[in-house]
Parts: structure tokens; sequence; C-alpha cells
């Protein structure tokens, strides 16, 4: 999915929510478990109740690797389920280089060897521009770098001074030397919403994929007045405070009301900063 025809989803649908997908086979619904697949059908409901009023979807790696084979199997069902108007994001973190890099993206983006295809991935930056050259070599394809994290042990690395200012800071300057904004996007928590003036310094156009609005205690109005632009330059994700809303026989017309609840917010938000 290319930077303007996110723009024409987000304004389409008047909402920037990204739903992710982290599908934990212990916290699904019992009756599910009748399923061949318990882990997809679980995700093909969610997404059928959500995907009007959502702009993408997050899948989280570690949920599926965990169970293996099947796990994998899970994956790849669902990539093939998402929506194609829909930005679909691996939520990876990968972070290595060379020929391990290379792997890591031809898992993730070549269809033809491994069944998947995503729109974008997640990377952690640590290890340079080595780190993200494999994904950027995919054309069209995203890199969404970890900025700025809402994680207690955001403080141990990312506030680190450097002669470029924070660490964090170095990151985004650096990384955007290495593709414009329609290619990167950066990580940047919720809970960090006051930051979000800092980080329009350096990334400016860049789409922000936010994090820990929900049930992490993010909040959304405050993510837009410091974060927003005149193009949205946000992804919100949610994923527990949806996906989880109900965990009865009712949970895909639960996680709609407050995927819904999201996306009213959002267009007020959107109407507020004149995007719609």
């Amino acid at each position: 999915m290319s930077r303007k025809q996110l723009i024409e989803q987000i304004k389409q649908k008047k909402s920037f929510l990204c739903v992710g997908l982290d599908t934990d086979i212990e916290k699904i619904p019992a009756f599910l478990k009748e399923y061949p697949d318990p882990v997809f059908e679980f995700n093909k409901r969610i997404i059928d109740a959500t995907q009007d009023l959502c702009i993408s979807y997050k899948p989280n790696a570690a949920f599926y690797e965990a169970r293996g084979i099947k796990g994998l199997q899970s994956l790849i069902d669902t990539w093939k389920y998402l929506p194609q108007d829909c930005l679909n994001i691996i939520d990876a973190k990968r972070g290595d280089i060379g020929n391990t890099s290379d792997m890591y993206a031809k898992a993730f983006f070549n269809e033809e060897a491994s069944g998947m295809s995503f729109d974008a991935i997640t990377v952690s930056p640590y290890m340079g521009h080595d780190t993200v050259s494999s994904y950027l070599s995919y054309p069209g394809k995203w890199v969404i770098l970890l900025a700025l994290t809402s994680s207690a042990g955001s403080k141990d690395f990312q506030y680190l001074e450097t002669n470029q200012g924070y660490l964090y800071e170095t990151v985004i300057q650096k990384a955007n030397t290495w593709a414009g904004a329609d290619r990167m996007m950066f990580v940047v928590g919720a809970t960090k919403s006051t930051e979000f003036t800092n980080i329009r310094k350096f990334a400016p156009d860049n789409f922000l994929l936010v994090p820990g609005v929900g049930a992490q205690g993010g909040n959304l109005e405050e993510v837009c007045h410091y974060g927003m632009t005149k193009d949205c330059g946000l992804i919100v994700n949610s994923s527990r405070s949806i996906i989880y809303a109900s965990s009865g026989e009712d949970f895909a017309e639960a996680a709609r009301v407050e995927a819904l609840k999201m996306q009213q917010q959002m267009e007020k938000e959107l109407e507020k900063a004149g995007v719609i």
C-alpha cells in the first residue's frame, strides 16, 4: 500500500485505527477450540466485524511463532484473509543484518517463498542501516522503526544523550536519510504523547505507529493534539481492548462495539484537524 492509498483510506473510513491481532490461544473463547484452527477462526471473525472501521491490521509474530508449525499456518491464513484495502503490518521487531536480515525480509515479504507478503514490518534499529536495507530492497514495502516506546525500559537506552540529542532523536534523524516518508514510519508509544511535538521536529511527514491506546492507558486526544499532521500521520493501534472485549460467543460483536467507539473518536479528531 502506498502512502497516497493509506491517506485515501483514512479519509474514506474516517479512521486511523489499526487492530492488533495479538491472538493468544489461551485467551480466545472456549467454543472456538472445536474449529480446526481456533486462532484463524478467531482472527477471521474479528476482521469481518471491524474491517470497515479500521485502516490497518497488525498480527504480532510472537503469538504465532510460539505455536510452531500450527501457529505459522494460522499467520499465513490470516495474512491471506486480510482485506486488501487495509495496510497489513507484521509486528516482528526484527533487528539483524546481512544474510539473516535477507531471510527475515524473505519470510515476511516474499509470498512465493513463505506464503506471506505483508505491506510493512516493525524493525529494531540497534544495528543501524544494515538492519533495514534488506526490507527496503522490496519495492513499495514499509519499514516501521522502533523509536520511542511505552515500555518502562525505554529509559535504559532511548533517552541516552548523544551529540545529536537523545538516542531516539538520533535514530529518527538517521533513519530518514535511508528512506523517505513514503517508506519509513516510526513506532512511538501513546503514553509518550507529550513527546510527539519534539518527534515532529525530526519526523514532520512520517506516519507514526502508535501502540498503547486502550488497555495500556494512552490518551487518543492527547496523541492527536501533539502528533497529528495535515495527512493525519498517525496509525493508532489497539489490540487487547478490542479483540478481548468479550470472552463469550459474542466476542466479534463486542470487538466491533469497541472499534466503533475508537473510530467515532478518531473521526472527531480528523475533523478537528481539518484532515476530513
